[in-house]
């Protein structure tokens, strides 16, 4: 199979960056994001893991990838896919109480931008993550942008998933 890349955007600050899918190790999951292909979202920092952005979306395979090339200590440059189910995320400490309910499942893509990260959660414990794209161009430019919504906020800025 020919290698196949993904554009990440924060649309609002206009930066960019190319991922390539990750199809030799995790080729469900790529397929799955792929075939879903352009999705865009509200972008959330990270409460707990440190350095990542994600979003946050319904379901879209016709059945959740099983935990393919799994990690709980991703790198920069890593993006990762979760699912929740929603009574996972519907508590005020994550702040998602008016979005998310019980009964729901959400699908988190995210993308860690610096180093040391830990995906442990202090209510559920190891929460491994299934990586699925690298970054290959861009990431210096993403990873300041990143630095940026830490610092000056996330409202109104939106996280995008392309086919490059």
């Amino acid at each position: 199979m020919a290698e196949r890349y993904v554009e990440v955007a924060l649309d609002r600050r206009g930066v960019r960056c190319r991922a390539r899918l990750l199809d030799d190790r995790a080729p469900i999951t790529c397929a799955a994001v792929w075939d879903a292909l352009p999705l865009s979202s509200d972008v959330y920092h990270a409460k707990y893991a440190r350095n990542e952005i994600y979003a946050l979306f319904p379901p879209f395979a016709e059945t959740e990838p099983p935990l393919e090339n799994p990690t709980v200590t991703p790198i920069p440059g890593d993006l990762c896919y979760f699912s929740f189910a929603g009574a996972e995320l519907g508590t005020r400490a994550y702040g998602y109480d008016r979005e998310v309910r019980p009964g729901t499942t959400l699908v988190d893509l995210a993308l860690f931008y610096e180093r040391n990260n830990l995906l442990l959660n202090a209510d559920v414990g190891w929460v491994p993550g299934i990586v699925w794209g690298q970054i290959v161009e861009g990431l210096e430019d993403m990873a300041d942008a990143c630095n940026d919504l830490w610092r000056s906020g996330a409202a109104g800025e939106t996280l995008s998933f392309r086919r490059a």
